[in-house]
């Protein structure tokens, strides 16, 4: 099983973490305000979470059922999920059960890959068998949009990214290469879905989501690239307080 940690009582917020990332990402954010049970849940391959999938095809619904195996495990029959980047992808996936009463993404989107991201998913799929070094070193920072303000926190990701390994980074990129378009799911039931985003984050443009979201919540915070967690803490906590009923 998925390695997991919690604390709290009350509503549940089950909290899932991006790529290269393990659920020590929330450890940024002061979530006993929350005043909620809080999950936090290491993704397949990622934290201490082992990799077990013998699939041919790598799968974010994979990663869904292991995360759902967790909160069955827990006797966990309704809650949240608040997902960054990989984790709201997870998330989208669990949302399709009914004790899924909203997602909230972090500094993600709902739509599948188009063609360019899903040769730039499959490039690293293979550079990390030869640098995974190299590749995290160069990843990590362009994911603050003020990364020279955030340097001990990029030294920090890297060291702990650089410990997964090379199949584990694959598999994930490929899950998302992979994964499915929820876009329609979204539209059509806005009161389900909630969207804080960084003005400044270029894996997604503020433009394209709210384009491609009419009537979707989207918060948006200035001076945030797609580390919003770190970026904007305080503003994702007012937001995390105003959404979590």
């Amino acid at each position: 099983m998925l390695h997991y940690r919690s604390f709290g009582e009350g509503k549940t917020l089950v909290f899932l973490h991006g790529f290269l990332e393990s659920s020590t990402m929330w450890d940024h954010l002061p979530l006993q305000e929350l005043n909620v049970h809080c999950i936090f849940i290491d993704l397949p391959g990622h934290g201490q979470s082992p990799l077990n999938d013998l699939a041919e095809i790598p799968s974010i619904r994979f990663m869904a059922d292991e995360v759902l195996q967790v909160l069955n495990t827990l006797q966990v029959n309704e809650f949240t999920v608040v997902g960054h980047s990989l984790g709201a992808y997870v998330g989208l996936e669990i949302a399709q059960s009914p004790t899924c009463q909203k997602l909230i993404f972090l500094n993600s989107n709902c739509w599948s890959d188009d063609e360019q991201k899903r040769r730039d998913r499959l490039r690293v799929a293979e550079l990390v068998y030869s640098a995974k070094k190299h590749f995290i070193r160069e990843a990590i920072p362009g994911l603050f949009g003020r990364p020279m303000d955030f340097q001990a926190e990029i030294k920090h990701l890297i060291k702990r990214a650089n410990h997964m390994s090379p199949d584990a980074i694959a598999y994930a990129a490929l899950a998302m290469r992979e994964r499915k378009d929820y876009t329609l799911e979204v539209v059509a039931n806005p009161s389900r879905y909630v969207f804080i985003h960084g003005e400044l984050d270029t894996l997604v443009s503020t433009e394209t989501l709210q384009k491609r979201l009419p009537g979707i919540t989207i918060h948006l915070l200035t001076n945030a690239g797609h580390m919003s967690h770190l970026e904007s803490s305080n503003r994702v906590m007012e937001i995390l307080i105003e959404e979590k009923e």
